[in-house]
């Protein structure tokens, strides 16, 4: 564990010492902003109509009209911005002609791979506290419930981690960054979408693909509940990308 530690330090330095960070989280900063902006403004017309909701039987609230989709936005953002932090994992190695460094060294292959996995998870993390400034706004301005929004950013990041764990397994696949961020985005967007062919699927399939889908457990997160089978999913994605990234690397072992 110490050396997985250690080469998740070395990541994150990396990260911090690199362009790539800045640029990436400065991207996604702006793009989460302009979308919880808009919410917040949708939200605040409507509550000059509140009397309007409420004899429809509608009550307005700050966590279901702002908090809940700002999420839900979020997890959309990190499809795109997850590929491009994770595309050097390994990918980058091979490049640099280090690999066969990385595979003869004394670590284990397996702390190899959990440390790139917790170096990025950590970059990813420094950007949702970054983001948290939209929850510190909300509970000056008004009253929300505090349950939600921490299940929620808890969501988000085990479905982050699960990008990565994908990403990394991407990475290892090839000596290209671009090639990898692109492959990385595919097998993303392929667990976002493949629940939508479960209402034309059979009883059966369908519900097999909506358990598959990354989408469909992070329903629960966002209305403030965490489910141990959601939870149990995620942590069972994350563990087979990096069993899947640990295969295909020893599988270069002996290539």
């Amino acid at each position: 564990m110490k050396q997985s530690l250690w080469i998740a330090k070395r990541e994150l330095n990396a990260f911090f010492q690199s362009p790539i960070f800045y640029v990436v989280t400065t991207v996604f900063l702006a793009l989460y902003s302009w979308m919880f902006y808009s919410l917040l403004a949708l939200f605040g017309a409507q509550s000059f109509q509140a009397p309007q909701f409420q004899q429809m039987g509608q009550i307005l609230n700050v966590n279901q009209f702002v908090i809940e989709p700002s999420l839900a936005n979020m997890s959309v953002i990190l499809l795109f911005i997850i590929p491009l932090i994770t595309m050097r994992a390994l990918a980058e190695e091979k490049k640099n002609k280090t690999f066969p460094l990385l595979l003869s060294s004394p670590v284990h292959m397996r702390e190899i791979i959990a440390g790139k996995f917790l170096g990025c998870l950590c970059v990813v993390a420094v950007m949702l506290l970054l983001s948290s400034y939209s929850v510190i706004f909300i509970l000056f301005m008004g009253s929300p419930e505090i349950g939600p929004i921490l299940s929620g950013y808890l969501g988000i990041l085990l479905m982050a981690a699960c990008y990565i764990s994908l990403g990394i397994f991407a990475s290892s696949l090839t000596d290209n960054q671009i090639i990898a961020a692109v492959i990385s985005f595919g097998f993303i967007l392929f667990m976002w979408i493949i629940g939508w062919a479960a209402q034309s699927a059979g009883p059966e399939l369908g519900e097999l693909l909506n358990y598959i889908s990354l989408v469909s457990h992070m329903e629960s997160f966002l209305q403030g509940v965490i489910d141990s089978s959601d939870v149990a999913y995620y942590l069972s994605f994350i563990a087979f990308g990096l069993f899947l990234t640990y295969r295909v690397v020893e599988s270069r072992r002996w290539s």
